[in-house]
Parts: C-alpha cells; sequence; structure tokens
C-alpha cells in the first residue's frame, strides 16, 4: 500500500509558551529562543528530501516553516524559494475561546469549573467561544487525510502547534482523547509519522537532537 512519510514540527519557542499564557489561535511570533529553534530545524532537515510544506498560517508556524523551506536542499535545488510554504487553516492550533491570552494560574483562578473540565480532557466541553476535542480531532484527521493524500510516495512537512501535534500522536497510536498525555510536545522537535489510506503509524517522536547539539556547540565554542 503506497503511503506518504510525514515530517510534524512544532513551532519554535514564544514568549508566550515561556510564560505559560494560552496562545491558541492568536497570532504570536516567536522569541529570539524560537527563531533560533526553526534555525536548527531547518539545519537538521537540510538534506530530507522534501516535496512540499504545510504549515498553520499562524506566524510562530509558519515562520518555523519558513525557515525549513529556506534550508532544504531539495527544495534550493529546484529553485524553489520560501513560498513553497503553503498555510493552511486546518492546522491552526485549538481555539480557546475566552482562556486565549490567560496564564494556567488565571484560568484556574477566574473559572475554576471550566479549568477542572479541560483538565480532565473532557471531549465535549468546549471553553466559550472555542473548540472542544471532539471537534479538533475531527478537524486535525480530515486535514491531515486532505493533504497526505495528495503526496502517494513523497515525504512532506507539517509544522503545526503542540495541540494539533497531540492529536497526530493520539490518532497514530489509539491514545484515547481522555488519556493523559504523557509524551513529549517539544518546540521544532522532529516528529516522524507514515500516513496510508488506513491512517496514521508513529515512525518516531520528539527528537531533540539537533537542538541538544547545537547547544553544545555553543557551550564548546563559547569556552575555547
Amino acid at each position: 500500500m503506497e503511503s506518504t512519510r510525514i515530517l510534524a514540527i512544532r513551532h519554535g519557542e514564544t514568549a508566550w509558551n515561556v510564560d505559560t499564557r494560552i496562545q491558541g489561535q492568536l497570532n504570536i511570533g516567536l522569541n529570539d529562543t524560537g527563531l533560533w529553534q526553526a534555525q536548527q530545524v531547518g539545519k537538521a532537515l537540510a538534506d530530507e528530501p522534501i516535496a512540499a510544506i504545510y504549515s498553520s498560517d499562524l506566524d510562530r508556524a509558519f515562520t518555523t516553516a519558513q525557515s525549513i523551506a529556506q534550508s532544504n536542499r531539495s527544495l534550493i535545488s529546484t529553485r524553489v524559494q520560501a513560498d513553497i510554504v503553503q498555510p493552511h487553516t486546518g492546522l491552526r492550533e485549538r481555539h480557546f475561546g475566552h482562556f486565549e491570552g490567560m496564564t494556567w494560574a488565571e484560568i484556574e483562578d477566574k473559572w475554576p469549573t471550566d479549568a477542572k473540565l479541560w483538565r480532565s480532557r473532557d471531549p465535549h466541553w468546549s471553553p466559550q467561544g472555542g473548540e472542544s476535542l471532539v471537534v479538533l480531532n475531527e478537524r486535525i484527521a480530515q486535514c491531515v487525510h486532505a493533504i497526505a493524500s495528495q503526496h502517494l510516495g513523497e515525504q512532506i512537512v507539517l509544522v503545526a502547534h503542540g495541540g494539533v501535534l497531540d492529536v497526530l500522536y493520539r490518532l497514530a497510536t489509539g491514545q484515547d482523547t481522555q488519556t493523559p498525555r504523557t509524551w513529549h510536545l517539544g518546540n521544532a522537535a522532529i516528529n516522524r509519522l507514515l500516513w496510508t489510506p488506513e491512517g496514521l503509524n508513529l515512525v518516531g517522536w520528539g527528537d531533540v537532537t539537533h537542538l541538544q547539539e547545537a547547544q553544545q556547540a555553543s557551550r564548546d565554542e563559547s569556552t575555547s
């Protein structure tokens, strides 16, 4: 059966990640660390054969995707520049409604009942004006199917958000929506999936070797 190889990447770090502030579908850009992470994941994927790059249209993901496009030799060799990145609203983060812009602590303090439902991963609950986990899961599953089915026999990149990556992991491993998360969703980590018309399969998850090696090289240079 033909398949599509997927490199799923979470965007680089933002100031709101550091502050544990809910970004949702608000358009927050990368901080300096996030820009550095985007450069490193671009370098790490420079020699990967990539047919196409799809990204959430939110800046933090799109900037990360552009870094990958600008570094990848298979794209550069075909004279395809950064505009190879195809924005897709289906890859946006979960819409968190009235939670957006709030820190975790502020949510716990202001809306304790909602916070409890959120923490328990109630699949049908949604923040006011936002998406439930059921709706999010359906959106991501449909989006990935629509994209991956166009690239059978090829490898593509999807750049998105923590909530999106969480859904992809659950779809690939058969984890229930309410199962507590035990897997890593690191900024600019490399995650590998295989898509067939039957669904997703996990190949590799949470690879941050490229970030660790770059950090070590920087420390070595500073002490030499």
